[in-house]
């Protein structure tokens, strides 16, 4: 069954989803009313033609610009530099901060031949280094493990000299864990109680507010 399987290869190309997984999801799609399947692949094309990154922070939208980046409400002196588009949005359903975003659309990862050039780090000190950027403050919201702790101090000592204060996530978030998977709680914990961070990986003190 040549269709069914490349249906199968379809899924398992998707992040989490092993051999068996994919066989389960491509027998549901069969087994759904041709009606159904035929409204989700038509999602799929549409999203694929409208949806693109956000000229601003790189977050998906259907326009030019994303709806916090044109927000007037946003806190334009805080930057949030995340990982994927769903740290983002983990982040907003915590409510616990208030400024703009800066999505790189990966880590580094040598193993895998990931470095600054193959994630956002040049658009991100681009957005940084404008004359008109207001920001006063830089959080590193990568994820608690090696590769996203390797991409925060990657980032810290990228931003040494600019006059920034740059900070990271408190240690309320587990290490290994992943933003998008931890409740509003704890990322609201771990954005409130964020530290003074440098190159070198240790905390600094706080500075007065």
């Amino acid at each position: 069954m040549k269709s069914f399987n490349r249906l199968v290869l379809s899924f398992r190309r998707l992040p989490g989803i092993g051999p068996k997984q994919a066989e389960r999801l491509a027998t549901h799609i069969l087994r759904m009313p041709s009606g159904d399947a035929d409204l989700f692949a038509s999602a799929v094309r549409e999203a694929r033609a409208k949806v693109r990154p956000c000229t601003d922070c790189f977050d998906f939208t259907e326009g030019e610009r994303c709806r916090l980046c044109i927000d007037p409400g946003r806190d334009r002196h805080i930057l949030c530099v995340v990982e994927q588009p769903t740290d983002l949005a983990a982040l907003e359903r915590s409510q616990a901060f208030h400024g703009l975003y800066h999505v790189l659309h990966g880590r580094l990862s040598p193993l895998h031949g990931i470095g600054p050039e193959g994630i956002r780090v040049a658009e991100l000190m681009a957005r940084l280094e404008n004359p008109e950027s207001e920001f006063k403050e830089v959080v590193l919201a990568t994820d608690p493990d090696t590769e996203g702790e390797a991409t925060a101090l990657y980032l810290a000592k990228r931003l040494e000299g600019t006059g920034l204060r740059v900070t990271r996530i408190a240690q309320g978030v587990p290490m290994g864990g992943h933003l998008d998977y931890m409740d509003e709680q704890t990322l609201s914990y771990a954005l409130k109680g964020r530290r003074a961070f440098s190159a070198t990986g240790e905390p600094v003190p706080a500075e007065e507010s």
